[in-house]
């Protein structure tokens, strides 16, 4: 847990916005400094994500790669998924969070087409969008609303409706499970999103 934690969310042309945008309000709800990040190939700030929502993000990645940041964040959205994947800055990033121990949390389309492909985490239990199943390893894939696997800080979730219980894992990982019940309670969760009370 971090005094004062910090989160990179990177955005791509056809990131899915819910993913995206429930993640960051969420983590800014919880006191975490969020920043966001466009790897987009033109290095364009403004991404039009998978539903055609319009996100501005703070810098392009190549200016923010190399700062302070406790954990970073991939949504889903395949064709923004296909940017992360043949971005060799966003590959190589990731691949630093991981060998220094920090959190990488990804969703979605994320994980069987950015992480598999490029054996960011030869070890490490993960799930993402059903519906891509195939893209992921039998012996990775956890049938669960969220994965945390924390011999290798990696966090990874399912879908647009799992990004509540999602971001609010990621909170408790951060900051502590009081700050991500307070949170919690301020959203009037849906029945069977675990809200952190005792």
């Amino acid at each position: 847990m971090t005094a004062n934690a910090s989160v990179l969310v990177c955005l791509a042309p056809g990131s899915e916005e819910t993913e995206a945008v429930t993640t960051i309000d969420l983590l800014v709800r919880a006191g975490i400094r969020v920043v966001t990040a466009s790897v987009a190939e033109n290095g364009d700030r403004e991404i039009v994500c998978s539903r055609g929502v319009r996100l501005l993000a703070d810098a392009p990645l190549v200016q923010v790669a190399d700062d302070e940041f406790d954990a970073i964040v991939l949504p889903g959205g395949l064709k923004g998924a296909e940017c992360f994947r043949d971005s060799p800055l966003l590959v190589e990033t990731v691949r630093q969070f991981h060998l220094s121990g920090r959190i990488v949390a990804a969703m979605c389309a994320t994980p069987g087409t950015v992480l598999i492909p490029h054996d960011l985490f030869p070890v490490g239990n993960m799930t993402g969008f059903p519906g891509l199943k195939e893209t992921i390893p039998e012996g990775k894939w956890m049938d669960r609303r969220v994965v945390w696997d924390r011999r290798v800080n990696l966090l990874t979730s399912q879908a647009p409706g799992t990004t509540i219980d999602f971001a609010l894992k990621l909170i408790d990982l951060l900051v502590g499970k009081d700050k991500a019940r307070e949170v919690g309670e301020q959203m009037v969760l849906a029945a069977g999103i675990y809200d952190y009370k005792e």
